[in-house]
This record gives C-alpha cells, structure tokens and sequence, in this order.
C-alpha cells in the first residue's frame, strides 16, 4: 500500500528535511516514528525538500509498506514518537499511480517578515525580523516580474543541483497584515534556496534601494551575484503542495502568519 500523510514541523532545530548523516533532520525523524508503527523500516518521499530552519504547515510525504492500520494509527501513533516541533496532521491510503513529489502540480510557500524596529522574542526562528520600514506595495508590483516560465539563474543558490534553471511561477503576491508583511510564491517547482534569494532582492525594493523594475533586470542579467544576499530561513513556510483533484489530498487551514 502507498500512505500518505501531512506532516507540519517547526524547523528550527533541523538541518533541513532531507536525512543528514551528520545532523539531525526532519525526515529522519518522521522515518523513525513511521518504522515503529509499521514495525519495519519506512523510507518516505516528499513533496518539497525544506532547507537547514525552513519550517511547513502541510508537508506532503508518502511511503509504501504492507502492514495494514488504520489512519488514525499513522497519525496517533506517529505523534506519540515525533518530537514536539514534528507532528503528522493527516494519513490516507492513496492509489499506486500517487507520489508525494512527481505528482504534485506546484508548491506554494510563504516568508514571514516582522516589520516593526524592535527585534522579536517570542516568534525568534519563525520570522525574519527588518527593522526599516518596508514598502509592500512596491515589493508586490516588483514580484509581479516573477510570474511565468522564466529562468531563475539570478535568483539560484550556487549549490544547486537542478539541470535547468528554469521555474514556472504561477502566482505572486506581497501583502501587509499590521507589523507583518507576507511574500506568497506559488510554482511548479523551486530552485535551491529561490524562494530565500528573491525574498532578498524583494525587501531591498521594499526598503527603497531598487526600483521594483530591478527584478525584470535581475532575471535577464541570469546572474546570481547581481541580486541581494539570500535571505533567513526564519520565515520561510512551505505551505502546502496542490494535486490533481483525484488524489483528494486534504486541504489546509491558514494559521496565524498565513492570513489569507
């Protein structure tokens, strides 16, 4: 059987999603919990690798095991043996056509920006703090330039292991909800540390040392040393993945810092 499952987790104490050999990570984790309900070893595919602090509300995961429970088992269960910053939210037995990141259509993410002069203390790691007063609506006219079929080489990490730098942003906006400002991307797929890198070059918009044509200019320039330096992860969220409608895949609901 093919399950598959929401995960959420708090990035923070994580070097990302994906299993290091020299560091903890949250798939090792999930990997873990998962084996011991199964009662076997449980290797699990997602939806969209997270970075070192990268936090997700609907992490899309799946794996493949012949032992048969109960949804109510993968989530009790798996959150009885997940740490405090992991908790699984939902499980479903999918059909075998179903794969957590060849069969999702796009991915969306959010950053998270507190934009007020004092530093936060409470939301430390969870949302990357600019001091200087920000204009959202020049970062929301300049991230309009990112929409479409485009190459993102100015805005890829060196790091990347992608064959093309090509990306199709389906969607773009930056929205102020009193002292916190929200950058929204949604696209097939994203390059090694995009979402972070045009963060960056957005907030230099919005602090007024570009004009928001200068990311028309950056994605022509196809070079990555001509943008602004990449930005925390503390505010990035991967939000959730979209399927097609035959997977039923659950919805999420907005939190806090997500406000539609």
């Amino acid at each position: 059987m093919i399950i598959a499952l929401g995960i959420e987790y708090l990035g923070t104490s994580y070097s990302g999603w994906q299993r290091q050999s020299h560091s903890p990570s949250v798939q090792a984790c999930v990997e873990k919990a998962l084996s011991t309900i199964a009662d076997h070893n449980v290797s699990v595919f997602c939806a969209g690798r997270t970075d070192s602090g990268v936090h997700a509300l609907s992490q899309v995961i799946h794996f493949e095991t012949q032992v048969e429970r109960p949804s109510k088992a993968w989530v009790l269960g798996g959150n009885a043996h997940l740490p405090d910053d992991i908790c699984v939210l939902w499980a479903k037995v999918m059909n075998e056509e179903f794969h957590a990141r060849f069969s999702a259509v796009s991915r969306r993410y959010r950053y998270v920006i507190l934009n007020r002069k004092i530093r936060p203390a409470v939301l430390s790691g969870q949302v990357t703090w600019v001091k200087e007063n920000l204009d959202e609506e020049l970062m929301h006219l300049a991230a309009q330039h990112l929409l479409g079929e485009q190459d993102f080489t100015s805005f890829q990490a060196a790091s990347c292991q992608s064959p093309t730098p090509f990306r199709n942003v389906f969607n773009t906006q930056v929205f102020r909800h009193n002292e916190y400002l929200v950058i929204e991307i949604t696209a097939n797929a994203f390059l090694h540390h995009m979402v972070r890198n045009i963060a960056g070059s957005l907030i230099e918009v919005g602090k007024g040392n570009q004009n928001p044509e200068w990311i028309a200019e950056l994605l022509a320039l196809k070079d990555r040393t001509k943008a602004a330096p990449t930005a925390s992860p503390n505010g990035l969220y991967f939000v959730q993945a979209n399927y097609p409608n035959q997977f039923a895949i659950p919805g999420i609901n907005n939190g806090p810092w997500f406000i539609n």
